[in-house]
């Protein structure tokens, strides 16, 4: 009970220290994360406009990838206005409760990228493997069930981080070597005990990250072995392309994902500034290219963003 008391009541903030040892090109470091925010805000606030605005996009697959969008707007939100006001104003302190909070919301909304990405490649699927029912097993009710499930699943799985965290003692060291919070970059700087907070971490994370990426390994295996029964070679190329898009958006949310929380755990060797640094533009990078990834692969999207921007 002492240590839960010491950390709840104690009106103490926490100190993010941006990026360490580049303190001194921390506005220099400003650029291009502001501009790449506001390039995924608009992006994503376009697609968003675009799919709400045209009855002919109101489809499963514009569903998911306004799903996506607001998971990359939530992304990116919950970390870059904080980590901007440190760059430009050297306003780096953050009291317990929004740390727990900002902690909470980057990685709930981390887990329900995933679900949206493995629902997408499920759509894939469907599409290409069993197209004549593809209207009758996913329809936009489905679909919204399905991110419904994966928004719980989400919360279901962070709630304990902050909750666990909460529970640890800080004592004087409460300089937190980051932009943001973390959950094993403020567990360290516990004085107590956190080897609760690593298990549960990385349980998590094989759980979620490997139970998806294993479906989606699965999802696109039966899309290869369909594409490579067709005859046609322009039935095959025309397959092939309606998954370009989701494999890349996938394999760059997936591999910045895994980098970054990996060495956050085991790369001690790892500068910590190119640590900071990665996780940022991980959380600024994919937002950032997923509109525009799917912008340039979907003639729907092109054409109405050319009926908008061309008037």
């Amino acid at each position: 009970m002492a240590a839960f008391n010491l950390t709840t009541f104690d009106p103490s903030p926490f100190i993010l220290m941006g990026i360490p040892g580049l303190e001194a090109a921390h506005l220099w470091i400003s650029i291009p994360f502001s501009t790449f925010y506001i390039i995924s805000l608009f992006g994503n606030f376009m697609l968003l406009f675009l799919v709400g605005k045209e009855q002919t996009l109101h489809k499963p697959m514009y569903l998911l990838l306004c799903m996506l969008a607001l998971t990359d707007i939530g992304m990116s939100t919950s970390v870059m206005p904080k980590a901007l006001c440190i760059l430009w104003f050297n306003l780096n302190g953050i009291t317990m409760g929004g740390c727990l909070t900002q902690m909470f919301f980057i990685h709930a909304v981390s887990v329900m990228q995933s679900a949206v990405l493995l629902t997408m490649a499920f759509d894939r699927y469907v599409a290409i493997c069993n197209p004549l029912r593809y209207t009758t097993i996913l329809t936009n009710v489905r679909i919204a069930k399905l991110g419904l499930v994966g928004l719980t699943r989400a919360v279901l799985f962070i709630l304990p981080m902050p909750l666990l965290v909460s529970r640890l003692p800080f004592c004087a060291n409460r300089i937190i070597p980051h932009t943001y919070c973390e959950h094993m970059a403020v567990a360290k700087m516990s004085c107590g005990d956190f080897t609760v907070n690593r298990t549960y971490g990385l349980v998590v994370a094989f759980v979620v990250i490997g139970f998806d990426l294993t479906l989606i390994a699965l999802s696109y295996s039966l899309i290869i072995r369909a594409v490579l029964r067709i005859s046609s070679k322009k039935a095959h190329q025309k397959a092939l392309n309606t998954c370009t898009a989701h494999i890349c958006v996938m394999l760059m949310s997936y591999t910045a994902c895994l980098f970054t929380y990996l060495t956050q755990r085991f790369g001690q060797g790892i500068a910590s500034h190119v640590h900071v640094t990665f996780a940022n533009f991980y959380l600024l990078v994919p937002p950032m290219l997923n509109p525009i990834i799917y912008g340039v692969k979907t003639k729907e999207l092109r054409e109405k963003v050319g009926k908008y921007t061309c008037r």
